[in-house]
């Protein structure tokens, strides 16, 4: 009898279909991000028992299931708080977390910097990246509303 073929991970080898089986679940967790998820759902998602799915979750993707929400979530704020005029709290329930202080203690721990700031640092960059380009330039492709307002 052939024995199947394991799938390598960071952390050992599963078996394909369970490795397909926890793909799923993960790919779950990034579409529905958003939502207020648990470990229940999760794993009914990759049809396992809770406590089975988070051992195997956590040896395929070094993380927990929780763990890797949270970083998608915190992703996603990244992007919100660079791309759109949302405020931090809108972001905050935007991205799936219930709580502002839970969100800007996690944003701060995982990014460095809290939220507020991290707004300010990426709208600075930007700037900095405007001035490098003549306005001559930008006047001529009109863009003008990137030039840097004269105070």
């Amino acid at each position: 009898m052939e024995s199947p073929e394991y799938q390598p991970t960071q952390s050992g080898l599963l078996k394909p279909d369970t490795y397909q089986r926890l793909v799923r679940a993960r790919e779950f967790i990034d579409s529905s991000y958003q939502l207020p998820l648990d470990l229940e759902q999760i794993s009914r998602a990759a049809c396992l028992s809770r406590f089975h799915f988070l051992r195997l979750f956590r040896t395929a993707f070094n993380k927990t299931p929780h763990q890797y929400l949270t970083q998608r979530r915190i992703e996603k704020a990244k992007e919100l708080l660079s791309s759109s005029r949302l405020t931090v709290t809108d972001v905050c329930f935007e991205v799936g977390f219930e709580s502002l202080g839970s969100f800007s203690s996690l944003f701060h721990k995982h990014v460095g910097h809290p939220p507020i700031t991290y707004r300010a640092q990426v709208y600075e960059r930007r700037l900095q990246v405007r001035r490098k380009i003549p306005g001559c330039y930008l006047m001529m492709h009109g863009i003008a509303s990137a030039l840097p307002k004269a105070n």
